[in-house]
């Protein structure tokens, strides 16, 4: 099968979403051993969908079931327009995991009546709405309505408005009945009464609540606790998965694993996360638990994600020989030596195919990972990185001829550049971004990983972006054989500080702020680089704004300043200093610039926002149902995936 002709990268379309597909390049030519241990381990992937629902919004898993229901009820009108609205407005609540932008986290505007609910909610059989014990379907509506409609209940998923009490009005489900200084102040304790530099990740996985007599405590996200049935179900196909392991080793990771689902003891989510960055020799890899923190507004609790990879060997010796030189780009950071590692440890990065994506990372996905996060673990044994090249691949075929740089870039010498370097260059930075710049400088001791509070995640992400961008223009990367020439960098420099200053803009509503961390890291770097340099500007060309450099070599400079300061910020704990860079050039917009690319982008009838279709797993069995092949189906559709993931994967309501 040829991809370019044969396969249909691109697919449903709705709202601001494009749905694209992913390839399982080599799958075929796995042992079939290892393709059964891809499909236990995507099993256990799918059964965490509905622990994601649940994270992002406590209302998420009741408004799911109720309106696929409505939508797959014959007895209801599907040609109405308010049943059309509210399939997009269920297709975009399957994107988010929830009822609240998987980006920009803000609740989604429904185009369907509060009557045409109550009536369709009337019309369907009872007994598939998710009613609870003595509950009617007038209670479950009266419930749902205000959660829905009224824009000024729980409008946000995630809010970091500096001032704002960020617990309070977030509307993700890590709290309940707690403010934010009462949950700061409980985790503070916790970091006090612990002895040793080992600091566990205190809060990633459990609900902080307060009860009815003002006593705070946690509910564990374990086997026996809180989103146990589903924990249990993932636990099952761990265990399955475990039976075809790779190596002794690999069963020992999923050993440890198990054991954290079961105890909920984060020392043993230590142990695991040290011994799973530690397994490099097999094909078959994959990350499953309640890992990033992005989705909890001061940065503690783990989103639950899960992600079945298979290592691209070719484009593994890439990154093989950016990690090998780990040490000289650490010495040669343009960063205080007190802030650089000494000596930097195991570091290994990947390039992988995704085999199934599960959780936080679906349908939007990550293109490159680099864990574990904790610091002391990064600082005694490293990381792991991965690329997804089949993932990084579906986006570039997606986006190749769609008119989007021939309307944003400058001039068609710049636009030539970018055509030729574009894509490397865009693969390298991700690569260097996951597998050193997450991986670089230490914090002082004594500096607590948390101090930057609701600013960390932005400010490590422009400390990974910021070391990445740096070491692209340097010649050492030539030297290795990663780039071509000296001038390719230049590619990767113009669409970076063109998405950070302009083309992101297209991914946020008129009259809204910058919320997400990735978002903010890159208007940071872009307004910080062009206020404090003289290379970077925004000019006008026949009525239109571009972005235009000057000087690249200064340009580089400029980013060394900035990394150094970025780093600093780090490893001091130095949270003024991060929230008055983010607040400063991460998070306001000039409205006039912002309509401007917006019109312009509107222009282009493109989707700002990408997200794929899974790949279907089918095991191929023999009379006595051993397993005797894995089949890849690429046919289903969105909506189809999507009822048969809450059928076969449903466990939490």
């Amino acid at each position: 099968m040829s991809p370019s002709t044969d396969f249909n990268y691109n697919d449903e379309r709705f709202a601001d979403v494009q749905m694209l597909r992913y390839r399982l390049d080599g799958f075929e030519q796995l042992t079939l051993r290892r393709k059964e241990l891809i499909y236990y381990l995507a099993k256990a992937t799918l059964y965490g969908r509905d622990i994601t629902f649940d994270q992002f919004g406590r209302y998420n898993l009741l408004i799911r079931r109720t309106l696929e229901a409505i939508y797959t009820d014959l007895r209801v009108d599907h040609d109405s327009a308010d049943f059309q609205a509210m399939a997009v407005y269920l297709k975009r609540l399957w994107f988010s995991n929830g009822i609240y932008h998987h980006y920009g986290a803000e609740k989604f505007t429904p185009a369907f009546s509060p009557q045409f609910l109550r009536q369709a909610m009337a019309t369907v059989d009872a007994r598939r709405l998710p009613l609870a014990d003595g509950q009617t379907v007038d209670g479950l509506y009266d419930l749902l309505y205000p959660i829905i409609f009224l824009p000024e209940v729980m409008p946000k998923r995630i809010n970091k408005a500096d001032g704002d009490d960020l617990v309070v009005t977030s509307a993700c489900n890590f709290y309940q009945g707690v403010t934010q200084q009462e949950a700061e102040a409980f985790y503070a304790n916790l970091k006090e009464q612990h002895q040793g530099n080992d600091m566990p990740s205190f809060g990633l996985n459990s609900t902080l609540v307060k009860d009815g007599e003002g006593r705070i405590s946690e509910q564990p996200w374990t086997t026996s606790g809180k989103y146990g049935a589903a924990l249990r179900h993932i636990v099952y196909w761990l265990q399955r998965a475990r039976d075809v392991a790779e190596s002794e080793q690999q069963q020992h990771v999923i050993d440890l694993l198990i054991s954290y689902y079961t105890t909920g003891d984060l020392s043993t989510f230590d142990s695991y996360s040290i011994a799973w960055l530690q397994l490099l020799d097999g094909r078959v890899d994959f990350i499953n638990g309640f890992i990033e923190v992005y989705g909890d507004p001061l940065g503690l609790k783990g989103s639950w994600e899960g992600l079945v990879e298979y290592v691209d060997v070719e484009a593994t010796h890439r990154t093989h020989t950016i990690s090998s030189n780990a040490q000289w780009f650490e010495d040669h950071s343009p960063v205080d030596p007190r802030f650089r590692k000494p000596v930097v440890k195991g570091v290994s990065a990947r390039v992988i195919c995704a085999a199934m994506l599960g959780g936080d990372e679906y349908p939007s996905t990550a293109i490159g990972i680099n864990l574990p996060n904790a610091d002391w673990i990064r600082a005694e044994y490293g990381s792991k990185s991965i690329t997804i090249s089949n993932i990084t691949d579906a986006y570039n075929r997606a986006a190749h001829g769609n008119g989007f740089k021939e309307e944003f870039v400058i001039d068609k010498a710049t636009l030539s550049m970018i055509e030729e370097y574009g894509d490397a260059c865009d693969t390298l930075h991700t690569d260097l971004h996951e597998c050193l710049g997450h991986g670089s400088g230490q914090l002082l001791p004594g500096v607590d990983p948390d101090a930057l509070k609701a600013y960390g995640n932005t400010i490590e992400e422009a400390r990974a972006d910021l070391f990445a961008l740096y070491f692209l223009a340097d010649e050492k990367l030539v030297e290795l054989g990663l780039l071509p020439n000296n001038e390719a960098y230049k590619a990767e420099y113009y669409t970076y500080m063109m998405n950070g200053l302009l083309t992101q803009l297209v991914r946020i509503e008129p009259g809204r702020q910058i919320e997400e961390a990735h978002m903010r890291n890159r208007a940071l770097i872009a307004r910080w680089c062009m206020a404090n340099g003289s290379c970077l500007h925004l000019v006008r060309q026949e009525g239109k704004t571009f972005v235009s450099i000057t000087s690249y070599e200064e340009l580089r400079q400029t980013v060394a300043r900035l990394l150094a300061e970025v780093q600093r910020i780090k490893s001091e704990g130095d949270y003024e200093a991060a929230r008055q860079l983010v607040e400063d050039y991460a998070v306001s917009i000039d409205p006039q610039l912002h309509d401007e690319v917006l019109n312009r982008y509107r222009r282009l009838d493109l989707a700002p926002y990408k997200g794929f279709i899974n790949p279907w797993l089918l095991p191929v069995t023999d009379q006595q149902g051993h397993i005797t092949d894995i089949q890849v189906n690429y046919a289903e559709s969105y909506d189809h995936q999507m009822l048969r993931y809450s059928t076969e994967y449903g466990t939490l309501i």
